[in-house]
């Protein structure tokens, strides 16, 4: 059991990264628990290592099966919000941080299920090709040459990061200000000219089907969203996946998060979340 307790914060990090999805992992990481429970002592030489791979196994299986309810979801699929925390040893390295960032997990889904396992195996938890080898039945070699082609896609596409936390925040201060006053002028000086919006509401929650490109479309796609909301909305700002984020209430209900992505000193990208059943791992989280 201390075994377990010990390797679970990078158990659920594997799996949450895979997956995109904090209730998913959740999940996965108690069936390990419940595998590395039942197995034979003789089995486990390693603890890390045998728990790393139940998690990297089922997240590979969850992966596949998620794949073609994807790609029948309404509008633009987005990760779960997950709630994290400065002193989260998650975010200690930058590179570490950027890993967790909305728009990465997002970029990680045009991966297929064993490219985004290497990728995030390698370059995030270190693993060596040997190691990552065994958990997927692989061979290192064929590890390797997985990595590097997962690697220059992602560096092809992978997205611009702001480095700077505080920079981050005082731009989201400024971004939930000017929504709490529908200042659109204001919202107009903190988002690039070439902004991209995506809304994920699953059907379940009304939000633009696609992608939405350029200032002032997202300025009005904006207007729209604070302007349909019901009355006895409050603002607040969290740390998202690592970076400041706006989330929006109607009395002590979450309606909706949205992370942001900077670069130059504006906002390049938003991603809110207006899918309920998305947002319920984040409630629970805000509950204590």
């Amino acid at each position: 059991m201390e075994d377990f307790t010990t390797h679970r914060p990078l158990l659920f990090s594997i799996a949450y990264r895979m997956t995109g999805s904090a209730s998913e992992a959740e999940d996965i990481v108690q069936e390990s628990y419940l595998r590395y429970r039942a197995a034979a002592p003789a089995e486990i030489r390693s603890a890390k290592a045998y728990l790393s791979t139940i998690v990297t196994r089922l997240s590979l299986d969850y992966l596949k099966s998620a794949r073609a309810q994807r790609e029948q979801y309404i509008g633009p699929w987005l990760p779960e919000p997950l709630l994290t925390a400065d002193a989260d040893p998650e975010l200690a390295a930058v590179e570490r941080r950027e890993t967790l960032a909305t728009a990465f997990l997002v970029l990680l889904e045009s991966l297929n299920p064993h490219e985004r396992a290497v990728f995030l195996l390698r370059e995030v938890f270190e693993y060596s090709y040997d190691e990552i080898g065994s958990m997927l039945g692989l061979s290192s070699a064929n590890c390797r040459q997985i990595f590097h082609r997962a690697q220059a896609h992602v560096a092809e596409r992978r997205p611009r990061f702001e480095p700077s936390p505080a920079e981050q925040r005082r731009l989201v201060d400024r971004f939930i200000q000017a929504c709490q006053r529908g200042d659109m002028a204001a919202l107009t000086d903190v988002l690039a000219g070439d902004v991209v919006a995506w809304s994920d509401g699953g059907g379940k929650a009304t939000s633009a089907l696609q992608p939405v490109y350029g200032r002032e479309k997202v300025l009005r796609f904006l207007a729209g969203l604070l302007g349909k909301a019901p009355a006895g909305l409050s603002f607040a700002s969290a740390l998202v996946n690592g970076a400041p984020a706006l989330l929006l209430f109607v009395g002590d209900v979450l309606l909706y998060s949205t992370t942001l992505t900077l670069a130059d000193g504006r906002i390049q990208a938003l991603h809110t979340v207006l899918n309920p059943d998305k947002l319920a791992y984040l409630r629970r989280q805000l509950r204590g």
